[in-house]
């Protein structure tokens, strides 16, 4: 019934492609690739089981997330110290690391205008930024938070956030196709079109690109099977041994208003979540902006990888419809 579905969205052109990736019970119960898309060189191609694809925010807890629980982990860093501590330009001492993950931190969502390519120095206009609210009291979803927390990761530990994602959890996690900046671009799904060209193995996101394609907010590329593994290590956290059972536990549990640290938790309350009403209280994941999305039911043993090029055919699109239908599908085919 998904199956059919996803077909039948390719087909009517209102996808370009995309590669679906279902664990239940801690087993590949479907992995399948759909449609395709233009390379920079305009040639027709086809989206494989291998495909990579510009994984947009789902960085924000791929990346970000296990990076900052590994230096809590090994006491390098604490949630309740202040962002100040690590960036002493940034004039704003009540905003915590934990703010910065739960999107509470008060910050804009985004800084104004950004355009692919021009020359600005985003992290100085981040500290120049006022708070919109004082932090702790309220979600303002903001990439510019995890803008931040990149650069603490990157303070710390002196490595470049490529360095020590590879280095401390892709390489134990034996997630090699993950990668910022990935150096086989003809592999990447194309995103959009810029400047006469699709953009292809390069990141989408303008603020990233800016900063190198390496960002705490932006610039992950993955496989649809290597994420669904990243998936699985937190729903069965005991299966690796980069951070602690309890410490994945805590980051996956429901803190205020839909959010835990850096995933989107579903309280039963509030408006729906992009994965759909069927899916258990309790269940975390995460989308991006270029159409990828991962989404764990931890009481149903559930873990739904859905990576697309969305952005391929345009920003307007219909993807608020799309995935809480697919995810529904496919939660009422294996529950």
């Amino acid at each position: 019934m998904f199956d059919q579905y996803l077909r039948d969205l390719v087909k009517n052109h209102e996808l370009p492609g995309a590669v679906l990736h279902v664990q239940h019970n801690g087993e590949t119960v479907f992995h399948n690739a759909y449609g395709g898309y233009i390379d920079r060189e305009q040639n027709a191609c086809l989206i494989t089981k291998h495909t990579l694809f510009d994984l947009a925010s789902l960085t924000k807890v791929m990346a970000t997330l296990p990076s900052i629980l590994w230096l809590v982990e090994n006491r390098q860093l604490e949630l309740d110290h202040s962002v100040q501590t690590y960036i002493p330009e940034f004039k704003h001492p009540d905003v915590k690391i934990k703010h910065a993950l739960t999107h509470t931190s008060g910050l804009p969502a985004d800084l104004k205008q950004v355009k692919r390519g021009e020359q600005r120095d985003l992290l100085l206009e981040i500290m120049k930024l006022e708070l919109l609210h004082p932090s702790g009291k309220q979600v303002q979803y903001s990439d510019l938070g995890m803008i931040l927390l990149g650069k603490i990761v990157e303070k710390i530990t002196g490595l470049s956030l490529d360095a020590f994602t590879k280095d401390y959890l892709y390489t134990p996690w034996g997630m090699t196709d993950t990668t910022f900046n990935p150096k086989e671009p003809d592999r990447a799904a194309s995103t959009e079109w810029f400047q006469n060209r699709y953009i292809q193995g390069e990141v989408h996101d303008e603020k990233a690109f800016i900063l190198r394609g390496m960002s705490g907010h932006a610039g992950l590329f993955g496989t649809a099977s290597e994420v669904g593994r990243f998936g699985h290590y937190f729903l069965n956290p005991d299966d690796q041994g980069v951070l602690s059972t309890s410490r994945i536990k805590q980051a996956t549990a429901h803190q205020e208003q839909n959010r835990g640290l850096g995933f989107e938790v579903w309280s039963g309350r509030g408006a729906e979540l992009s994965c759909g009403r069927r899916w258990s209280e309790g269940s975390f994941g995460h989308t991006g902006f270029t159409g990828t999305s991962l989404w764990i039911d931890p009481k149903e043993k559930l873990v739904v990888t859905f990576l697309t090029n969305m952005v391929h055919y345009g920003r307007k699109h219909q993807m608020n419809r799309i995935r809480p239908h697919l995810h529904s599908l496919i939660h009422s085919s294996f529950i």
